[in-house]
């Protein structure tokens, strides 16, 4: 394996870790989680439909034949995320200096990156399903 392979595989399995490590508190109900989509006028199915879609996308992420599909779902999740914070709940969340942003920032960036490396595997999935139509 060549460091370029390496590196691609290290900026998914971040991207992929961020996304897996919040399922924790979004899953249990953590007074942290609750309180933020409780911002947003989603709970508990914001909160919980998106930790779904964000298991779905690091899942997507982790396996070679889908790295396009998670980042680019990637790309979604953390547009939404960031437009939240931006928008309504504000860049610190409970004290937290801005970390869940900065975070997903960290996630929109590395999957913008994979969408670009991926991008085969995305005429690839284009012609498979969708031109031979």
């Amino acid at each position: 394996m060549n460091i370029k392979n390496i590196i691609i595989l290290i900026i998914r399995i971040v991207a992929a870790v961020i996304l897996l490590q919040t399922l924790y508190f979004k899953f249990t109900a953590q007074p942290e989680s609750v309180e933020l989509f409780s911002k947003l006028g989603v709970e508990p199915w914001g909160r919980i439909g998106t930790g779904v879609i964000e298991l779905i996308t690091g899942i997507l992420l982790l396996v070679p034949s889908t790295v396009f599909l998670g980042a680019f779902f990637g790309v979604g999740l953390m547009s939404g995320a960031i437009l939240s914070h931006l928008l309504v709940i504000g860049i610190v969340s409970q004290g937290d200096g801005g970390q869940l942003f900065m975070l997903a920032i960290i996630v929109l960036v590395l999957s913008l990156i994979l969408i670009v490396i991926y991008k085969k595997q995305a005429t690839d999935l284009y012609a498979k399903y969708i031109a031979k139509k």
